[in-house]
């Protein structure tokens, strides 16, 4: 079933509330309209709507979620999807009660980011050639997102007016619109200033804000860069499973196994919230695990 038509301006209307109150960016909003549809087409197969919904119907919801193979963590992500859609009708007047507070988070353990070693990264990192335009540009995107631990909506949404080659730092506009300065460091700015100089000039529209481009002159999207990332994962040899994200861990893992300062990786990364930034110190003490199992007499 599609779902009732009628919940639509209560999803609307939540929807709204986030993008305004909270300055949401258009992708988590686009997440969170997800999780809902597909909530309100569940209360719609069992004959309810979102306004009518009791708890157990929010606990059979998240049930057939887990029959259907979703991953705790995608569990947690629902229901706390669920909770801030009951919080608002609440507070709105447009409900009494809140039928999501029984239902209980699932137990899950803390998934640690896998990380690039830096001979990956390095060989990642030089896999795009020289001697193309793309390759140039593909190239200059590599090295900015992990020299500055970019998220790629980040990367490929950076306006020429976030970058400041002369100090070597980035404006950044994170999530929830904030922005954070960055320090791009010498090797990506060189790369970076080699695309500006000689490629994007080719591929630019008059009024083109974005940095990365297209030979189509049209903006680099996060699917394009992605499928990027992945054909130079071949031609660098690395086996991992390997996404635009990994090369933002391995940045914070490498910086805090250097000796950073957990609070300046904070700063950089953009985490509100110092405890998001913590768990690369559990990859950096796994590490250090293996490194006196190995080498220790008494490992």
């Amino acid at each position: 079933m599609s779902g009732d038509p009628a919940d639509d301006p209560y999803i609307d209307g939540y929807l709204a509330h986030l993008r305004v109150e909270r300055g949401l960016a258009r992708n988590t909003l686009e997440a969170y309209a997800r999780d809902l549809n597909d909530f309100r087409r569940y209360l719609a197969s069992v004959d309810t709507r979102i306004l009518k919904a009791k708890p157990e119907d929010v606990v059979g919801y998240l049930v057939s979620r887990s029959e259907n193979g979703v991953s705790a963590r995608s569990q947690a992500r629902y229901l706390s999807t669920l909770r801030g859609l009951y919080k608002y009708l609440v507070q709105s007047g447009q409900r009494q009660d809140d039928p999501s507070t029984l239902a209980e988070a699932p137990k899950m353990g803390r998934r640690l980011p896998t990380v690039l070693t830096e001979a990956e990264i390095v060989r990642l990192l030089t896999a795009p050639p020289l001697d193309h335009p793309r390759g140039i540009r593909d190239r200059a995107m590599l090295q900015l997102m992990y020299a500055c631990g970019l998220r790629v909506s980040e990367l490929v949404g950076l306006d020429i007016a976030d970058m400041n080659l002369e100090t070597g730092y980035l404006s950044v506009l994170g999530k929830g619109g904030t922005r954070r300065l960055v320090p791009m460091g010498e090797v990506a700015r060189i790369s970076v200033h080699a695309y500006l100089r000689d490629i994007r000039p080719l591929w630019a529209r008059p009024a083109s804000r974005e940095v990365f481009l297209t030979s189509r002159r049209r903006p680099m999207t996060r699917q394009g860069f992605w499928k990027n990332v992945k054909k130079y994962s071949v031609i660098a040899g690395i086996t991992k499973q390997i996404s635009p994200h990994k090369l933002r861990h391995s940045f914070a893992t490498h910086l805090l196994e250097g000796g950073a300062d957990l609070r300046a990786v904070q700063a950089m990364l953009g985490h509100a919230d110092i405890s998001t930034t913590q768990i690369y110190t559990h990859v950096g003490r796994d590490r250090l695990r293996t490194i006196h199992g190995r080498f220790h007499p008494r490992g």
